[in-house]
């Protein structure tokens, strides 16, 4: 049971390691782009090229899903990104309970955002969690953990990709221990315990008061999307890549105070340092490095960013 991209590589795996996929259970196809044509899962387009049987229920109630589950009696269920919430009945189905891929070290960033948030907080590492699910939100005994470190400048979709790899070798672990009937059941503590929400548009926008770094660590978890951004004399601007720069005192936070050839747009921050904007896109326009922007544009010295 997996979505979007980042469920491909462990359903790859399982195919990989002769595992006989029953099925594939997705969410429904989505439109998209300009056309708002309808556009498959990732996770059930690689399904579909090797003829693996999908299902796409629009609700997991039991007079909907039940008889699927009847039909293709699986022993595991794998949980990937899915989408949804298992109601009871789906997690009590296979003998060999339903195990989920976790893209963090939980019990920290249970949710839906983990990626994003963990680089949106500016942490150093995180990682994959395999667990037993059960009702709760991301609540299950823990089986096994990986950790990873988080570049300084690494983006949430370059974090994604390498986490989406490193789930598929901590499945392939996982699932060889409960074949042997040796996997863990490791109860998480509720103490340690954070919530990573799904993000919105709103989660983006850029709080000139905040610290040069904090607002560093925002851009970076909000690339790919939903992409930082800011107003320049109220036409959006959005910011694709910043970093932090010499100490600045003087002016409110979110004054344009120079530019730097080759380094960026020093922008005051709430923290009496400079944040250099280094990429930035305004509407209409493609995403530009700032010296390419700045010859063919102008920005004025002393205006707020809000």
């Amino acid at each position: 049971m997996g979505t979007p991209e980042f469920a491909v590589p462990c359903l790859d795996r399982m195919v990989k390691e002769g595992y006989d996929v029953v099925g594939v259970v997705t969410q429904t196809d989505k439109p998209k782009g300009r056309g708002k044509k309808l556009t498959p899962p990732p996770v059930k387009e690689y399904a579909l090229d090797r003829q693996i049987a999908v299902y796409q229920p629009s609700k997991l109630k039991k007079a909907d899903f039940e008889e699927t589950l009847k039909a293709i009696q699986p022993d595991l269920i794998i949980v990937v990104a899915y989408g949804k919430i298992l109601p009871k009945y789906v997690l009590e189905y296979p003998p060999y309970g339903c195990i989920n891929v976790h893209a963090s070290l939980l019990p920290k960033y249970r949710g839906a955002g983990p990626i994003q948030w963990c680089v949106i907080n500016g942490e150093e590492e995180t990682g994959i969690t395999t667990m037993y699910m059960d009702e709760g939100l991301d609540t299950g005994d823990m089986i096994l953990k990986k950790k990873i470190a988080i570049g300084r400048n690494e983006t949430a979709g370059e974090l994604h990709d390498r986490l989406a790899s490193l789930g598929s070798e901590v499945l392939k672990e996982t699932l060889e221990m409960v074949v042997d009937g040796k996997a863990p059941r490791t109860p998480q503590s509720d103490s340690g315990a954070t919530y990573a929400p799904m993000l919105d548009k709103s989660t983006a926008k850029i709080d000139w008061h905040k610290s040069a770094k904090e607002i560093k660590d925002l851009v970076r978890g909000v690339n790919p999307w939903p992409v930082a951004y800011t107003y320049y004399k109220d036409e959006m601007m959005k910011v694709w890549f910043a970093e932090i720069g010499e100490e600045c005192k003087n002016g409110i936070p979110g004054t344009i105070v120079k530019y730097l050839k080759h380094k960026g747009l020093a922008v005051k921050a709430g923290d009496d340092c400079c944040v250099l904007i280094k990429e930035v896109q305004f509407k209409g326009g493609k995403r530009m490095d700032i010296d390419d922007y700045l010859r063919g544009h102008s920005i004025e010295y002393g205006e707020i960013l809000s």
